[in-house]
């Protein structure tokens, strides 16, 4: 099974862009962020034509988020991320898909810093926390896939000395990234490619593309129960580079399921 996550920064622009990495990819699932879009402007029929079942959560402009399914529905379990009512940031989904447990979040950006929007983007991560830990202590299997707006260390960038003032290499932001996996979560492509310069975002400025000074900021996070299940994990760079692309690339996540299956008890042999 594989598990993708996808910023793809404009859902009605970059549609193009989105079906042909279904086409090509052929991901399980598909969680998406930034759709920037009301929900009836969400393209549910050419991505069902792909061979994708949807929900989505829009909103007008910016934010958004998305899960896809191929072949099967995904069944809506939240529609927001608990703990503050009055928050309407569509930031947060989760689903069950084949017994997995998917949420598809993106993170506040948290700039410029300081100031209110990184005060909320600490505040939205305070809140994730505290609802990841009911993920990571749950027997079912769970994955946390999106755009976490956080570069975890430095190694996770092409050089931190221009960005030591972003809200995404903030000390506070890494801090709650580390407790979250305290809990017992797997970065799943850190936990494979432990030495290698892997990024998943691009901005547009200064060529950094074309000479590959990225960032990983999408993150796949497995709980104890699924993370025995992963077998690979990496980054669809191509997408990045089509024309007037997203400037994030979908990182996905490849799961062996059948070990999240109980065994069929043994027929009695019959004489």
């Amino acid at each position: 099974m594989k598990i993708a996550t996808f910023n793809v920064n404009g859902i009605k622009s970059r549609l193009p862009h989105l079906l042909r990495w279904l086409a090509r990819e052929q991901p399980d699932v598909a969680c998406l962020q930034e759709l920037k879009a009301l929900d009836g402007a969400f393209p549910a029929d050419e991505i069902r034509q792909a061979g994708y079942h949807s929900l989505w959560k829009g909103q007008r402009s910016w934010n958004g988020v998305a899960i896809l399914a191929r072949g099967t529905e995904p069944v809506e379990i939240r529609r927001s991320l608990p703990g503050d009512e009055a928050d309407e940031q569509s930031r947060y989904l989760e689903a069950a898909v084949d017994g997995i447990v998917v949420g598809c979040l993106y993170l506040p950006n948290g700039n410029p810093q300081p100031g209110p929007k990184f005060d909320y983007k600490l505040a939205w991560f305070e809140r994730f926390i505290a609802h990841a830990r009911t993920l990571a202590d749950s027997k079912h299997p769970a994955i946390l896939c999106g755009d976490y707006n956080v570069v975890p260390t430095d190694a996770d960038i092409y050089n931190p000395r221009s960005w030591r003032k972003d809200a995404l290499l903030q000390p506070e932001s890494r801090e709650c990234y580390r407790r979250l996996l305290a809990q017992g979560w797997t970065d799943a492509i850190r936990h494979l490619h432990p030495d290698a310069p892997i990024y998943t975002f691009w901005d547009y400025f200064r060529q950094h593309w074309q000479h590959d000074s990225g960032l990983r900021i999408d993150h796949l996070l497995l709980n104890r129960t699924l993370a025995p299940s992963l077998r690979s994990a990496g980054v669809d760079k191509w997408v990045r580079g089509e024309e007037k692309a997203s400037d994030h690339a979908p990182a996905w996540v490849e799961l062996d399921t059948s070990l999240q299956k109980p065994s069929r008890p043994a027929r009695k042999r019959t004489s």
